[in-house]
C-alpha cells in the first residue's frame, strides 16, 4: 500500500540546501555568459582596431605613391635623395614644386611637406630645412605609429641596390643659354622599394618612378 506524503512537507516549498545549490548554478551560469559576452565584445574591438590600422596603413600608402608619381625634378635641388633615415623628393604642386621628406624614427613613420614655390631660392631654403626637421614643424605629420625601421632599395640597371650607394652620372640641361655646359647629376632610378617593419612584420611595395624630361 503507498505511503501518503505529509501534506505539511509538500506545502513547505524548497529546503535552503535546495536554494543554495540552484543560485549556485545560476552563478556559474551567468558567469559563463559574462565570459563569453566579454569575449565577444574584446574580439569585437580587436577586429575593429585591426581594420583601423589596415586602413590607416592603405591611407599612407596611397600618399606614399602619390608623392613618387608626382617627382618632378629640378636643377635647384636633388629630385630624389636618401640619407639613411629620410627619403627626400621634389614633387610638383599646385603653386610650384615642393619637398616632401619622409622618415622613419621614434617608432612612427613621419611626413613633412614645405611650401610649394617657383623660386630656385626659396626651394634651395626648403630642402635645407628638411635635412634639420626635429618633428614640430608645420606641415610635419606622424603619419603612422607602430613603424619600427625602414629599407629603402633603388632600381638601377638590372638590379635592386641600396639607395645610399652611388648610381650612375648623367648631365643634364642646366636650362641656361647656349654654350652654358650642362650639368652633372646622378641619374634617377627607374623604380623604389620601400621595406617598412612594422608589429606585424615585414611590408614591402615597389613603385615605379616616372620618366622625367629631359
Amino acid at each position: 500500500m503507498p505511503t501518503r506524503q505529509d501534506p505539511r512537507r509538500a506545502a513547505s516549498g524548497f529546503t535552503l540546501v535546495e536554494l543554495l545549490v540552484a543560485l549556485f548554478i545560476m552563478a556559474v551560469l551567468a558567469g559563463l555568459a559574462w565570459r563569453g559576452v566579454d569575449g565577444m565584445l574584446r574580439t569585437r574591438e580587436a577586429t575593429q582596431q585591426a581594420i583601423e590600422r589596415t586602413m590607416r596603413l592603405n591611407t599612407v600608402l596611397t600618399q606614399w605613391e602619390q608623392d613618387l608619381a608626382a617627382l618632378h625634378a629640378t636643377t635647384t635641388v636633388p629630385p630624389l635623395q636618401f640619407d639613411g633615415r629620410s627619403l627626400r623628393l621634389t614633387r610638383a604642386a599646385e603653386g610650384g614644386v615642393q619637398v616632401v621628406a619622409w622618415s622613419v624614427h621614434d617608432g612612427a613613420w613621419w611626413r613633412w611637406v614645405g611650401e610649394a614655390t617657383t623660386q630656385a631660392g626659396e626651394l634651395q631654403q626648403s630642402w635645407l630645412l628638411s635635412q634639420q626637421l626635429r618633428g614640430d614643424e608645420a606641415g610635419q605629420l606622424r603619419v603612422l605609429e607602430g613603424a619600427e625601421t625602414w629599407q629603402l632599395y633603388f632600381y638601377r640597371g638590372n638590379g635592386w641596390s641600396n639607395a645610399q650607394s652611388s648610381g650612375d652620372v648623367v648631365s643634364r640641361s642646366s636650362g641656361g643659354a647656349s654654350g652654358v655646359p650642362a650639368e652633372l647629376a646622378e641619374a634617377l632610378p627607374s623604380g623604389v622599394r620601400i621595406v617598412l617593419t612594422l608589429p606585424a612584420g615585414k611590408l614591402t611595395r615597389d613603385l615605379l618612378v616616372p620618366a622625367q624630361p629631359e
